[in-house]
């Protein structure tokens, strides 16, 4: 089981409307995504960012799924924008000792084939997480 998580700030500026919009779309890739088995979105409490969501799916083979999903790819569109600070990460109890390593090439593999979403992470004031892209690159 692969536990994808993400924590992140709104810019300042930021409207109400817009933030809904951007959960809105976060808890429809829950809905939407066949491979999702279970999510949350909501309030990041006891950190340095305001809100986060968690997606449960099965299997490297769902993660590609939910990354490649025109839902996931939507939130992108309306959310990444309005994002200062990002954080994404996995929790897995799969034993393969080179699980991190699969699951980073996955999002290389989703940046190489999509430059806009690579721009778009590019752009992210504070961001973290597999095969972070452009001025993130570890």
């Amino acid at each position: 089981m692969i536990h994808h998580c993400v924590r992140f700030t709104f810019k300042p500026g930021t409207t109400p409307e817009q933030r809904e919009d951007a959960l809105a779309s976060l808890r429809n890739q829950g809905e939407a995504i066949p491979s999702v088995q279970s999510f949350l979105v909501g309030r990041d409490h006891g950190g340095a960012y305001e809100w986060g969501a968690t997606f449960q799916i099965a299997d490297l083979e769902g993660y590609w799924e939910y990354l490649i999903h025109h839902a996931h790819r939507r939130t992108d569109e309306i959310g990444l924008p309005l994002v200062d600070k990002f954080v994404s990460f996995d929790i897995t109890d799969d034993l393969d000792p080179e699980i991190g390593k699969k699951i980073a090439a996955l999002h290389q593999r989703r940046y190489d084939t999509d430059p806009d979403l690579t721009e778009l992470v590019s752009n992210i004031n504070q961001y973290e997480g597999s095969a972070a892209p452009g001025p993130h690159a570890a």
